[in-house]
């Protein structure tokens, strides 16, 4: 018996699959709660997490309750990168390497951080990044996190590898603040079907993981997946993720990119652009938008960090299509850097599970109301009091330093 068909035995009478379960036209059973699932506040109010935590301040403070909180392979699962993890490291590394030059006696005394993206009018620009299984952080999975998203005014971008179905988390955001993350496996009539099932339940925009057409050395989960079989998830993630046995997604080109284009009623995203040759072919190819990402360091390791080859992609991309970015985020300077470098808007991925996993819809809005008040200061005290003010002069250069 091989770990699929253990893993399989093991979740016997397990609810239905969510939104990659094949069962297009099924409807979505109750998900089985996880393993000591995550206590919540008894008042609701973010960063009070039932007494324990004490007080929650920032997302290093949510990632250390939330450390606390999981059990060891959904941690894992979640913060692992691949290989040596050097891009994981180096998407932070690079990011505090980077230093804002203040300025003073600005009136800041109302600071903007709207924006409108594909026609989507955004309080702030912070997005929500697909991630999977989100049943291993919350037992309501994402259907909390779209809670969450919307409390915070935000865009969830919906994995393909969800717990609950795409009904369930369209109808759990009624402000219609979802997109669909797609991987477009071989099989083109699975591929449109999934794509006209998130039309119909409500999903705004299609977002296509372009990065990994199979995986890579996820050595953190390879270590874990002994712990699986004892955590009764109907999609933990660690089996199910890119390049699992029984999906194929190693053709998927250009051309077919056309074909996606041809039968997507909504915007077409990709995700997963580092080269900037890559990003002009798609700005070329026509899609509404493209994401700077390495996929939190969880592909090809050794590549760049986001932040260090977002200039040189949106330089290529020369204002034709939005260019948004993620790899790293954790503070509100973070934000700043990224939409200092020229990006359209800045998405997180692991510090929301952090809050989903500490406190639930609750934790989802405590992580991105810090980050943007964070965004806030950093811009009041960079002198910037809209987004549109927002450039590479909030960076110092070696230049600067020379007298």
């Amino acid at each position: 018996m091989d770990r699929r068909d253990l893993l399989k035995k093991s979740l016997a009478g397990a609810a239905a699959m969510g939104i990659a379960s094949g069962r297009v036209g099924e409807a979505q059973g109750e998900a089985n709660p996880p393993v000591n699932p995550p206590k919540q506040s008894s008042d609701g109010a973010p960063g009070s997490v039932a007494g324990e935590t004490g007080v929650l301040a920032s997302l290093y403070d949510y990632e250390a309750a939330a450390k606390r909180k999981l059990p060891v392979a959904a941690w894992e699962y979640f913060n692992g990168g691949s290989g040596d993890e050097i891009t994981l490291r180096r998407n932070r590394s690079a990011l505090d390497a980077l230093q804002l030059k203040p300025r003073v006696l600005v009136d800041v005394s109302t600071i903007d951080t709207r924006r409108t993206l594909l026609g989507f009018a955004l309080e702030h620009p912070i997005l929500l990044a697909p991630t999977s299984s989100h049943l291993l952080a919350h037992p309501d999975a994402e259907v909390a996190t779209a809670r969450g998203a919307t409390a915070a005014k935000t865009i969830l971008i919906a994995s393909t590898n969800s717990n609950r179905s795409i009904e369930d988390i369209c109808t759990a955001a009624p402000s219609g603040s979802v997109w669909f993350q797609l991987y477009v496996e071989d099989d083109r009539s699975r591929c449109q079907a999934l794509i006209e099932r998130a039309e119909a339940a409500g999903a705004k925009a299609l977002v296509i993981t372009v990065d990994n057409p199979l995986a890579y050395a996820r050595n953190r989960e390879e270590r874990v997946k002994t712990q699986a079989p004892t955590l009764p998830f109907p999609n933990t993630g660690i089996e199910a993720g890119p390049g699992g046995r029984g999906l194929s997604r190693r053709k998927f080109n250009w051309s077919e990119l056309g074909w996606i284009q041809g039968i997507a009623k909504t915007p077409v995203i990709l995700k997963g652009i580092l080269n900037p040759d890559d990003a002009d072919q798609a700005a070329r190819c026509g899609v509404a938008a493209i994401v700077v990402s390495n996929h939190g360091g969880r592909v090809l390791d050794t590549e760049p960090a986001t932040i260090e080859v977002l200039p040189a992609v949106v330089d290529r991309v020369a204002g034709r299509v939005p260019v948004l970015f993620d790899g790293g985020v954790r503070r509100g300077t973070d934000v700043l850097k990224g939409l200092g470098c020229g990006a359209a808007a800045v998405l997180i991925g692991r510090p929301y599970i952090y809050g989903l996993a500490v406190n639930g819809p609750e934790g989802v809005r405590d992580v991105v109301g810090i980050l943007r008040t964070e965004l806030e200061g950093a811009m009041a005290m960079t002198g910037r009091v809209r987004l549109s003010d927002v450039d590479r002069t909030i960076f110092w250069k070696s230049a600067d330093y020379r007298a």
